[in-house]
C-alpha cells in the first residue's frame, strides 16, 4: 500500500524533481518582500500621517455630503409637487357645483389654512375671484434687499450647490401682468387638456414657489395655487448646518483618536518588521518573532500570526526538502538499474542476456516516467483543486461505471467487486476525475493485496452527515501501528510475488490529498467483521 500524508505546497513542488535546502526559499521570500515594498504613492508618508488621512479623508468626504443635500430637496419638492395636484384636485371638485358666495367662501378659507394664494378664472379665461383681495394674504414674499449676511450666504451657498450639481434652471416667479388665464402656461395647459397641472418656479430668494392649476367642473372654469415652500428652503439649510457642525466636531476628534491609535500600532509593526526582515535574510531558525500575548488586539493577532506563519514556513521548507529528497533517492535507484543495464549492453554478446538487458531497462524506464507521472500529479492537487468548478457527482454510479469499466480492461484481475449502497443517495459536490482518481486508487489496492478469487468488498453509505465509500479486501491487512505510514509518500509495502517497481508509493498519498482537498478523509482500518483484511475508509460531506 502507498501513501503520502502532507503534500507541500503546490507552487513550491515546480521544483520537486531537483533537491532543496533551506536557502531556496530565499529568492521566494525576497520576491514577496520586495513586492510589498515596491514604492507607491502613500509609502512616501509615515504610518502616522496615512492614519490621519485614512481617518480624515472620509470625513472630508462626507462634508462634500453638504452639496449633495440638493437631492434631499428634490425629495421635499416631489412630495409637495404631488400635495399641490391632489390639493388643486380637491379644491377644484369642492368648488364646482356651489355658489359663488360659497366658492368665495372656500378659496378664502383654504388659502388661509394651507398658506396659498387661491385664483378662479372663468370660462373666458377672466379672472374672477382672488382669495389674496378677497382677505388679507395668507403669506408675503421675502424683501431680499434688507436681508442679513448669513442669508446672502446660504443664498450663496445654495446657488453653488445648484452649480456643482448642475441642477436644471428654474424658471423665476414673476406675477404677470395680465390677470388672464392665458398668462399661466400651467393654466393654459390645464384648459386645453382638461386635466390639472404643477409648475416649479424661484422666488429671488432662493425659495421654490410651487403652482398647481386643474379645472372646475365642467364649465370650463379653472383654479390656480400658488404656495412659497420656504419651509423645504429651511430644512435644506437646517440639515446642511447640523451636517457641517458634526463633521468639523467629529473631524476634530477623529484627529486626535488617529494620533493616539498610531502611537499603539507603529512600536510594535516596527518590532514585527524586524522580525519579518531577519526572516527575509535566511535566519527564520534563529528569529523567535514576538507573539504579544498581553494584546487582545488586532495587533496581537497579526503578531501571533505572523509567529505561525513563520512556524508553517519552516515546515513547508523542511517538507520541500524532505519531499525534494524523496523524489532523488525514487529515481536515483531505476536510474543507476538503467545506467547499468546500459552500460553492460556494449560489452554482452550473448543474445539471452542481451534481451534481459533490454527488460531490465525497459522496465526502469517504465518506472521512471510512471513514477515522474505520479510526482507531478501529487504536485498539482492542490493548485488544480483550487482552481476546479464543483460538480454534482452520485458517488454510487461512478462507483458502478469504474467497476465496469476496470472489469473490461481486465484490471481486476479476477475478482469480484461486490457493490452495496445504504441511506440516502450518496450526492456529493466535487471534482469527477478527482473522485474517480480516489476509487481507482483504493480499487488498486485492494486488487493488489487480494488473495486470488478472493471478492473486493465496496460499501457506500450516507446518513445525512455523511457520505462514506469503503473498500475491504481479504489480504494481510494493515497492522495498527501502520496504518497511518501507509498514507507517507513512498510508502510502499507490495504484496509477495508482485514485480518490484510496479508502484510509487504515492496512490493512497494522493488519494488522501484529493479526499482532503473535497474537505473529506481518507483512513485505513481493520475489517468491521474481524476477518483478515484491510479497508479503506473515504468519508465526504453530502450535497446539502
Amino acid at each position: 500500500m502507498a501513501q503520502a500524508t502532507a503534500l507541500p505546497m503546490a507552487s513550491a513542488q515546480q521544483e520537486t524533481a531537483k533537491p532543496a535546502t533551506g536557502k531556496k526559499s530565499e529568492p521566494f521570500l525576497q520576491s514577496v518582500i520586495q513586492t510589498a515594498e515596491r514604492p507607491n504613492l502613500f509609502a512616501r508618508f509615515s504610518l502616522t500621517a496615512r492614519i490621519l488621512a485614512v481617518n480624515i479623508l472620509p470625513l472630508a468626504l462626507l462634508s462634500g455630503g453638504l452639496f449633495y443635500l440638493d437631492t434631499y430637496r428634490t425629495q421635499l419638492i416631489d412630495e409637495r409637487f404631488k400635495l399641490a395636484r391632489i390639493e388643486a384636485q380637491i379644491t377644484a371638485e369642492a368648488l364646482a357645483g356651489v355658489t359663488r358666495e360659497r366658492q368665495e367662501a372656500l378659496l378664502v378659507q383654504i388659502g388661509l389654512e394651507q398658506r396659498m394664494r387661491m385664483r378662479m378664472f372663468d370660462a373666458e379665461g377672466r379672472l374672477w375671484a382672488d382669495s389674496f383681495a378677497l382677505a388679507e394674504p395668507a403669506f408675503e414674499f421675502e424683501d431680499v434687499s434688507d436681508d442679513s449676511w448669513e442669508q446672502r450666504l446660504a443664498r450663496w451657498l445654495d446657488r453653488t450647490v445648484d452649480t456643482i450639481v448642475s441642477a436644471p434652471a428654474v424658471t423665476d416667479y414673476v406675477e404677470p401682468e395680465g390677470q388672464t388665464a392665458d398668462a399661466w402656461p400651467e393654466l393654459k395647459q390645464a384648459r386645453e387638456e382638461g386635466l390639472s397641472q404643477v409648475r416649479l418656479y424661484d422666488w429671488v430668494d432662493g425659495t421654490p414657489v410651487i403652482t398647481a392649476a386643474a379645472p372646475v367642473g365642467l364649465n370650463g372654469a379653472t383654479l390656480l395655487t400658488v404656495r412659497n415652500a420656504v419651509d423645504i428652503t429651511e430644512s435644506v439649510r437646517a440639515a446642511r448646518t447640523a451636517l457641517l457642525t458634526s463633521v468639523l466636531l467629529v473631524l476634530g476628534a477623529s484627529a486626535l483618536l488617529s494620533l493616539y491609535l498610531a502611537r499603539t500600532i507603529v512600536s510594535p509593526l516596527q518590532l514585527l518588521a524586524s522580525s519579518a526582515q531577519k526572516v527575509r535574510l535566511g535566519r527564520e531558525r534563529d528569529v523567535e518573532v514576538p507573539r504579544l500575548p498581553e494584546r487582545k488586539d488586532e495587533i496581537g493577532q497579526l503578531a501571533r500570526s505572523v509567529s505561525d506563519m513563520t512556524l508553517a514556513l519552516r515546515q513547508r521548507i523542511d517538507a520541500v526538502d524532505s519531499f525534494a529528497a524523496d523524489v532523488a533517492h525514487e529515481i536515483k535507484n531505476p536510474l543507476a538499474s538503467l545506467r547499468s543495464a546500459v552500460e553492460s549492453l556494449p560489452k554482452v554478446t550473448d543474445p539471452d542476456t542481451r534481451r534481459e538487458l533490454e527488460q531490465i531497462a525497459t522496465h526502469d524506464v517504465r518506472r521512471i516516467d510512471r513514477l515522474v507521472t505520479e510526482i507531478s500529479d501529487a504536485s498539482r492537487i492542490d493548485a488544480e483543486m483550487s482552481r476546479a468548478t464543483l460538480e454534482r457527482i452520485d458517488l454510487a454510479a461512478l462507483v458502478s461505471a469504474i467497476i465496469g469499466s476496470r472489469a473490461n480492461r481486465f484490471e481486476n484481475d479476477d475478482h469480484r467487486i461486490e457493490l452495496e449502497t445504504r441511506g440516502f443517495a450518496p450526492v456529493v459536490l466535487g471534482v469527477g476525475a478527482r473522485l474517480e482518481r480516489v476509487i481507482e486508487n483504493l480499487l488498486d489496492n485492494a486488487v493488489s493485496f487480494s488473495p486470488p478469487d478472493a471478492p473486493i468488498e465496496v460499501m457506500i453509505d450516507n446518513d445525512g452527515n455523511c457520505v462514506s465509500l469503503t473498500v475491504c479486501d481479504h489480504g494481510p491487512g494493515i497492522p495498527l501501528e501502520q496504518r497511518e505510514k501507509v498514507f507517507q509518500r513512498f510508502h510502499s509495502v507490495r504484496p509477495e510475488g508482485e514485480d518490484f517497481g510496479n508502484h510509487s508509493g504515492l496512490g493512497l498519498a494522493i488519494a488522501r490529498a484529493i479526499a482532503e482537498a473535497h474537505d473529506g478523509s481518507l483512513t485505513a482500518r481493520g475489517r468491521p467483521d474481524g476477518e483478515q483484511g484491510a479497508c479503506l475508509h473515504l468519508e465526504l460531506p453530502p450535497m446539502k
